[in-house]
């Protein structure tokens, strides 16, 4: 990865919906050597995906919670993992190393919603306990861009 890839990547994140042609004015580089960039930093993976990002609150969940799951001995995580699969309101979840064994970011629509959430997580038999803990305010986005600058710098 290059300075020029570096900034199609920064350009792109600030302003999604630029367009290649746009792009190309603004760093002052061909049309296709902007598509070129894109392309390649798509199939290396660095780019992995053009849709809009979904804010849970705006549509109906606005309450955030972070739930460490011990998972019994011989379940498996790929057993869990496709039982937390199926549970819309899990956003994301991660093995882990520390006191649980799995992490799990969950979104509800009120405080007594979580509670049918957090149910539907343990109704797997692989799941032997968890703790939650509920989040009150975000305080730093999920982000990449400054590993971004971080590689470019180095």
């Amino acid at each position: 990865m290059d300075v020029l890839d570096a900034t199609l990547l920064r350009l792109f994140s600030q302003e999604p919906r630029i367009g290649v042609l746009e792009a190309s004015r603004r760093l002052g580089v061909a049309r296709g050597t902007v598509q070129a960039r894109l392309d390649k930093l798509g199939r290396a993976g660095v780019i992995s995906g053009w849709g809009p990002v979904l804010d849970p609150a705006a549509i109906g969940y606005p309450v955030t919670a972070l739930l460490t799951l011990e998972i019994r001995q011989g379940s498996g995580h790929q057993t869990v993992a496709r039982h937390l699969a199926t549970i819309p309101e899990v956003l994301e979840a991660f093995t882990i190393t520390g006191a649980g064994d799995m992490w799990a970011r969950v979104v509800a629509r009120s405080n007594a919603d979580l509670q049918r959430v957090i149910d539907a997580v343990l109704s797997d038999p692989g799941i032997v306990r968890s703790s939650t803990v509920i989040a009150l305010a975000e305080q730093i986005r999920h982000r990449v861009l400054p590993l971004l600058e971080e590689a470019v710098s180095d």
